[in-house]
């Protein structure tokens, strides 16, 4: 093995410098070979009121990554014939009956996210009951036939297991992974009483519009959770064990093999994609084809997590931050170690990223005009500035991505501006939530009628759901949107009554209800079965 330790040290430097523009609280990770941790490194604070240094036995949730423990929980319990992959859902939950009138959702389905379920709003703390609503709910495709993430079709999954083994899930995770591979600080049930033991988790303050470094952080809340789409608690280490299990090839430190080699390929290799986009799905990790990596991020409120594998070259790094996270900081260490096993030097460090600085400025320079105002975008040395009130008032754009950027002043911030080209590609109009400007290039409709009925849908709505807390509904050019505090925006499709789908692709299962109405206005907006309320704040 190369000495490392030099790499070590600009690493934690490059590491520390992205956290502190990122403002993130706290990072632990752990680096591995297919034989051992390499390196075990914690940054920041677990704890920002008390300035508690991070430690590498903190405990971290890690979201999403648990969906892979479920899906190799199935695997076991196929080649025990407890289960069968293709058979019906209902076979193992009689009453698992969503609304449908395509063919038998199977357990192949819910685990590649090919099953036509919603994604899933976490509405209840108990998984059966989010399960079963979902025969109040359509399905919005073929099972099979497209790649459409669903939390809640793991939770269904992770219902079925234990269906199937009459075993709780946290027992089945025990017994069949943690034990084996040594992952003695994993637990496969999130509790108040682990709450003390873990690296506290925060968000901004503000979370109905699009973070940003300059925002306030305060302590995120803690979900008590069993459920198979997400409920671990794990530390740096124990997911490198975790990541060793991957790196030989489905066994324990390359002894005692825990899924047969066929059914490991299953979850390294792809099992579906998705017409158009740039990447596939094992069971359950995003596979790139390329370096053959594999791997998976996760996230839940305050926390944020990811593991991602060189399969190539058997490395793997793990990362385990507390929110606002740190973009990249997975892949940079994972290059960081694949160089040096490959090259015996460290990479380049790179620099830091400047999201004011905009190589393309000059393409969004101009004057947009919405009735009597105007707003004019200014570019300077590789920079944009947005000034209006004839110019009494000036602000710099930070690139977000795509045509997409953030004004860091009360005018602006509840949303993103966003440009919209032309079919030869020029700029020709600028969008910030509900407000439409265009330039003189743009040769479309300058009018548009919109329903009456709609005004009554426009507003902030709010829910006391930790992952998606509220949105926003606003008319834009004759269209209906519904928009994320993230900046996302999705335009909502009438299909009568107050109903809508959310997205544009016939194909998408998620709808939005309006009902409620008193004086002019819908009080409720429901979204997949979650209920959200009109908020008193714009």
């Amino acid at each position: 093995m190369p000495d490392l330790s030099d790499s070590f040290e600009q690493l934690d430097h490059c590491l520390m410098r992205r956290m502190q523009m990122a403002r993130n609280p706290a990072m632990v990770i752990a680096l591995t070979d297919r034989f051992d941790t390499i390196r075990l490194a914690a940054y920041g604070y677990s704890n920002l009121e008390g300035l508690e240094p991070a430690q590498p036995d903190h405990l971290f949730a890690i979201g999403s990554i648990g969906k892979s423990f479920t899906a190799l929980a199935i695997l076991q319990a196929q080649e025990a014939g407890l289960i069968d992959l293709h058979a019906p859902v209902s076979d193992y939950l009689p009453w698992f009956q969503p609304r449908s009138v395509y063919g038998p959702i199977t357990l192949h389905h819910l685990l590649t996210h090919s099953s036509g379920l919603i994604a899933g709003t976490e509405f209840s703390p108990d998984p059966r009951a989010e399960v079963f609503a979902l025969r109040d709910l359509e399905t919005g495709f073929e099972p099979g036939s497209h790649l459409y993430y669903s939390d809640v079709g793991y939770k269904a999954a992770g219902l079925a297991l234990e269906a199937a083994t009459g075993k709780s899930y946290a027992e089945l995770l025990w017994t069949g992974i943690l034990e084996p591979l040594g992952m003695h600080n994993t637990y496969a049930v999130t509790t108040n009483d682990l709450r003390p033991r873990a690296a506290r988790g925060y968000r901004y303050l503000h979370d109905d519009r699009p973070p940003h470094p300059g925002q306030a952080l305060v302590p995120a809340g803690w979900v008590e959770t069993n459920s198979g789409d997400g409920c671990i608690l794990s530390t740096a280490e124990d997911m490198a064990r975790y990541a060793r299990f991957f790196l030989n090839d489905g066994r324990n430190r390359g002894e005692t093999r825990l899924l047969s080699e066929a059914n490991f390929r299953k979850m390294v290799e792809p099992q579906i994609e998705e017409n158009g986009e740039q990447y596939s799905y094992g069971l359950h990790l995003f596979v790139d084809e390329g370096i053959h990596h594999a791997g998976h991020g996760g996230d839940m409120p305050g926390y944020e997590s990811y593991l991602w594998l060189d399969l190539d070259n058997r490395l793997a790094a793990v990362t385990l931050m507390t929110t606002p996270h740190t973009p990249r900081a997975s892949f940079l260490a994972l290059e960081y170690l694949r160089a040096v096993y490959l090259t015996d030097s460290p990479p380049e460090t790179p620099p830091l990223p400047d999201h004011t600085l905009v190589v393309n400025a000059e393409e969004y320079a101009g004057v947009y005009r919405s009735g009597q105002e105007a707003l004019a975008v200014e570019a300077h040395n590789h920079h944009l500035y947005l000034t209006w009130d004839e110019g009494r008032q000036r602000v710099m754009l930070e690139e977000r991505s795509g045509d997409t950027f953030f004004a860091d002043h009360p005018r602006f911030y509840r949303f993103l501006i966003a440009f919209g080209r032309d079919a030869a590609g020029q700029v020709v109009e600028l969008t910030c939530g509900p407000e439409w400007f265009y330039h003189e290039r743009y040769q479309g409709p300058r009018t548009f009628q919109t329903p009456p009925e709609w005004q009554a849908f426009v507003g902030h709505y709010r829910s006391y759901n930790p992952w998606e807390s509220n949105f926003r509904v606003f008319v834009r050019k004759g269209q209906l949107i519904l928009c994320w505090p993230s900046g996302e925006e999705e335009v909502l499709v009438p299909l009568g009554d107050g109903r809508f789908r959310i997205g544009e692709e016939a194909y998408i299962p998620e709808r939005l209800v309006f009902d409620q109405l008193v004086g002019g206005q819908c009080l409720r907006a429901t979204r997949s079965g979650c209920p959200y309320y009109r908020h008193f704040m714009p």
